[in-house]
């Protein structure tokens, strides 16, 4: 079972659909327990990261999250969802996030050349693949995918297996262990974004070589 965590925070139903149309028995829920029993958990997310991160807190999901990640259960976080898994973002301040990957979240306006470049980036972007992952047995190097996102992942190099062009080098992928997120929105990639779907979701043993 794929689990969606539901925290109030993001358009669910795209991915649950994106989800169901690959095969997946897939669950929207912020039952603890259920979570907890889940084989593959995916944090969803869009808007400001410290309201998302309270969420969280004051939900006590913040803690299963950490506590299945610990366990090995394979975790995705996707667009804010992802953001959320590093120490820290400066979104509005500073604000903790679940310290799953080292790194942090700072504003693209940071690392832009010039005014010429709109925020959020918002478009299709081809990835930059940094190492080899799992979740890119599907797809190939310079795969178009699709973006909304004002803030990007930074201090994470050896976390960032893939990156995105757009006046500079933004984190678009990161893997740490059993622990993976995505800048980009895979629900709404099409056929590449399915596919990385896909290679979350397949039990590894069931992959040919």
């Amino acid at each position: 079972m794929v689990a969606i965590v539901d925290y109030g925070v993001g358009n669910l139903f795209s991915l649950k659909s994106s989800l169901a149309a690959i095969g997946a028995d897939v669950v929207v829920t912020a039952d603890k327990a259920l979570l907890e029993t889940a084989d593959r958990i995916i944090l969803p997310g869009v808007g400001a990261f410290g309201d998302a991160a309270q969420k969280l807190r004051e939900s006590g999901l913040d803690r299963v999250l950490k506590t299945v990640a610990a366990n090995g259960t394979p975790l995705l976080g996707i667009c804010l969802g992802m953001q959320l898994l590093f120490e820290k973002s400066y979104e509005y301040g500073e604000h903790e996030g679940l310290g799953l990957i080292p790194g942090s979240v700072k504003p693209i306006a940071d690392v832009l050349p010039s005014n010429d470049y709109k925020i959020p980036h918002i478009g299709w972007n081809p990835l930059i693949f940094k190492q080899e992952n799992d979740l890119f047995r599907y797809i190939q190097n310079g795969d178009c995918v699709y973006f909304v996102h004002s803030y990007y992942a930074t201090d994470c190099e050896e976390s960032t297996v893939a990156t995105a062009e757009y006046g500079a080098e933004l984190t678009a992928a990161v893997a740490r262990g059993n622990v993976y997120g995505c800048q980009f929105h895979p629900e709404k990639s099409g056929t590449v974004g399915l596919n990385i779907l896909r290679a979350f979701i397949e039990p590894k043993e069931n992959v040919s070589c």
